[in-house]
C-alpha cells in the first residue's frame, strides 16, 4: 500500500527510498503543533511541504530550513494529510534506535498527531488512528502491536512524544480487540 484512501494526498519534497530489500517493521506516533501549542493552523503543512514562511510567526525562525516529513499527519478533527507515501522512507525519525537498530526512518512509517505532549488527543484523532493503524497492520504484516511505537521510544532522551497525553492502553486495547 503507497497510499491510504482515506487521506487527503499532499506531496513534501523530504524523502526518499528505503534501502533495497528493507521491509516495513515500525509503526512510530509522533505529534506535533504549528506554532507550539497551537491548532488548525497552516504550520505542519507548510513544513512538510518545505512551504514555511519564517516571518509567519517568531518560532518559524528557527525551523524554517528543516527538511522534514511524516507519511501522515491527523489533525484533531480526524483529517488525515498523507506526505509521503508509506513505500518512500519519510524523514521523521532522526537520530533514532529500535532493539539495536539505528536509522529507524529506513524501516519504519511516521504518523503525527496535532498536539502536545499534555494535551489530550481527540477521539476523533484516536478513530483516525486506528482505522489507518489497522489498515498499515494489513499492509505491512512486520508491524506487530511491539512494533508500534513512540518517538520517545526510539529516540530517548531527546524526544518525548507523542507524550503522556496519549493514550497508550486505550489505543492498544481498541486496534488489536477489533481487528485481531
Amino acid at each position: 500500500m503507497e497510499y491510504y484512501p482515506h487521506a487527503i494526498q499532499k506531496k513534501s519534497p523530504f524523502y526518499d527510498e528505503r534501502p533495497a530489500n528493507e521491509p516495513v517493521s515500525l509503526l512510530v506516533i509522533h505529534n506535533i503543533s504549528l506554532p507550539p501549542g497551537q491548532f488548525n493552523t497552516k504550520g505542519i503543512e507548510q513544513l512538510f511541504t518545505g512551504t514555511l514562511n519564517p516571518d509567519e510567526h517568531s518560532f518559524y525562525t528557527q525551523i524554517a530550513g528543516l527538511k522534514v516529513s511524516a507519511h501522515c499527519v491527523i489533525y484533531r478533527d480526524g483529517r488525515i494529510e498523507q506526505f509521503v507515501p508509506f513505500t518512500q522512507r519519510a524523514w521523521h525519525a532522526g537520530v533514532s534506535n529500535f532493539q539495536g537498530r539505528s536509522r529507524c526512518n529506513d524501516f519504519a512509517i511516521g504518523i503525527e498527531l496535532e498536539g502536545t505532549d499534555t494535551q489530550p488527543y481527540t477521539n476523533a484523532q484516536y478513530h483516525s488512528l486506528i482505522r489507518l493503524s489497522d489498515s498499515l497492520l494489513s499492509a505491512f504484516p512486520l508491524i506487530s502491536c511491539g512494533r508500534i511505537v513512540g518517538h520517545n521510544d526510539i529516540a530517548a532522551g531527546r524526544k518525548t512524544d507523542p507524550g503522556p497525553a496519549f493514550d497508550w492502553g486505550y489505543f492498544r486495547h481498541t486496534l488489536f480487540s477489533k481487528t485481531r
